[in-house]
């Protein structure tokens, strides 16, 4: 884990309230993992006081080495209001790469990546990183939903990868008018991953974890808290277990990737 003022390699909008925020690193983030995240102090102000938390949306490489990383934010408050606003050549602190990421497991086979809105964030390094590990594309489904077309990202970028993606807005102005679980749900009557990756909006995520274990297919979510510090000293990003005698984790210390099974969700 790193602290450091990070360069801003360029800030760009990316359609309604989305941007792409790429910073340069130092040589400590190369071994970042998929749904690893860090903490952005968006000014140097006391307004807004607390560090925000963002995923790690790609690692940046230049001639096989790491660079830096980019992150994909929604505009939704007064702090990612300021970080959109940044400007290429000005300086972030930041706090990372922090918590746990995604874990593949060694007899993996196949897996559905089931992204909603900004969720698609974590999971397109997860997809990349498969790809990179030799994966079979045909052994990868990815599952993007939305409210709207607006709320869908990386679509091109996904499709490039080789391996089917199945779109769904909640309005049908892009792919199927249905839910992103519907699709899943629907997929499943004839194709049987053994790994179901996901992440975002809680409904969501509640939905997808019920169908893994109705189904009884391993499943890891990476879920979309609020934290404060980061490092489990505030303890204000507590998770509430099924079942045991220590009731809670902590999203930025135990997570934000978890086994869904574990987690009262």
């Amino acid at each position: 884990m790193l602290q450091e003022k990070v360069e801003i390699l360029w800030n760009k909008e990316v359609g309604g309230l989305y941007y792409r925020l790429g910073l340069k690193c130092d040589e400590g983030f190369a071994d970042t993992k998929p749904g690893q995240f860090v903490m952005v102090r968006i000014s140097d102000s006391y307004n807004p006081l607390l560090r925000r938390p963002f995923s790690i949306h790609r690692l940046i490489e230049e001639n096989g080495n790491v660079r830096g990383f980019e992150i994909l934010f929604k505009v939704v408050g007064k702090g990612t209001t300021i970080l959109s606003g940044l400007r290429e050549g000005g300086f972030v602190d930041v706090l990372g790469p922090l918590g746990r990421g995604f874990v593949i497991p060694e007899n993996f086979q196949s897996t559905f990546i089931v992204a909603g809105g900004i969720g698609v964030a974590p999971l397109f390094f997860l997809a990349s990183d498969l790809m990179r590990a030799g994966v079979d594309s045909s052994k990868i489904q990815m599952f993007i939903g939305g409210r709207s077309k607006e709320d869908l990202l990386c679509i091109d970028e996904i499709k490039a990868m080789g391996f089917p993606v199945h779109i769904s807005t909640d309005d049908g102005s892009l792919g199927e008018k249905a839910l992103v679980t519907e699709i899943v749900k629907n997929k499943l009557t004839n194709t049987r991953p053994d790994m179901i990756f996901a992440c975002g909006p809680s409904p969501m995520m509640k939905a997808v974890a019920g169908i893994a274990e109705k189904e009884n297919i391993s499943c890891q979510v990476s879920l979309e808290t609020m934290m404060a510090c980061g490092m489990g000293a505030c303890l204000g990003c507590a998770v509430e277990k099924k079942e045991s005698s220590d009731k809670y984790l902590h999203t930025c210390l135990d997570g934000p990737v978890f086994d869904a099974a574990i987690l009262k969700i």
